[in-house]
């Protein structure tokens, strides 16, 4: 009998790239534009993986919404000039063993693998073709065709895609909206300990990886 088909979901900032360098240096650029305080650190990178015009209310509630739609321009400036003068590697350098997994996950018949990122489809091809991925992934599902995360639309449309049922498929994030993306889609989610937040937001995980290496390993035991 023919094995079904598995997809497996990756999201981006803080799961297979370190871009938070970039994200907060640009974060306070565009809150300087607007003559505002910058938030913090920790601020900036509790909000990655959010779609930006739902990020920044968050981070300046108080704040109306031309000033919002201000900042969020401004941030998208200054993230693409930060990028353009390092290039995508420095700016955006992959996690260790990042490559040789999609690699070896992309090499098995049966494996699709997808995206599901709050950047614009423009970011994300920008960093995919800097890094040389883009050939690994059949569905990227950006901000700009969907709700924010943690609503389920990016997976649920990345199941529609490929034809994959919901329980042959996972989704891997660094972060609480992707683990709670991947519950709304009924679709089992893996946290990374290396992203932006700790392993303890990640309670909706099934696990959590310590090591890149070790996700082939949870996959097959996954869908033993």
């Amino acid at each position: 009998m023919t094995a079904p088909l598995r997809l497996i979901i990756f999201d981006v900032d803080g799961t297979l790239v370190d871009s938070q360098g970039d994200i907060v240096a640009a974060m306070t650029q565009a809150f300087e534009r607007a003559d505002h305080p910058a938030p913090d650190h920790g601020a900036v990178l509790g909000i990655v993986g959010l779609s930006l015009d739902v990020a920044i209310p968050r981070l300046a509630p108080h704040l109306p919404d031309q000033t919002h739609a201000a900042i969020i321009q401004s941030y998208k400036d200054a993230y693409m000039g930060l990028r353009a003068q390092s290039g995508v590697a420095a700016s955006s350098p992959l996690y260790p063993h990042a490559r040789d997994t999609l690699e070896a996950l992309h090499a098995v018949p049966d494996n699709l693998l997808g995206v599901a990122t709050g950047k614009s489809m423009r970011g994300l091809d920008k960093l995919l073709d800097g890094h040389g991925l883009r050939h690994l992934f059949v569905t990227r599902q950006v901000s700009d065709h969907h709700p924010s995360k943690p609503h389920p639309s990016m997976i649920e449309t990345a199941l529609s895609e490929t034809g994959v049922a919901p329980e042959n498929a996972v989704m891997i994030g660094d972060t609480s909206f992707d683990m709670e993306m991947a519950r709304a889609a009924g679709v089992p989610g893996i946290g990374v300990s290396w992203g932006y937040h700790s392993p303890e937001a990640l309670g909706a995980a099934v696990t959590i990886l310590e090591d890149f290496r070790a996700l082939p390993g949870v996959l097959d035991q996954l869908w033993r």
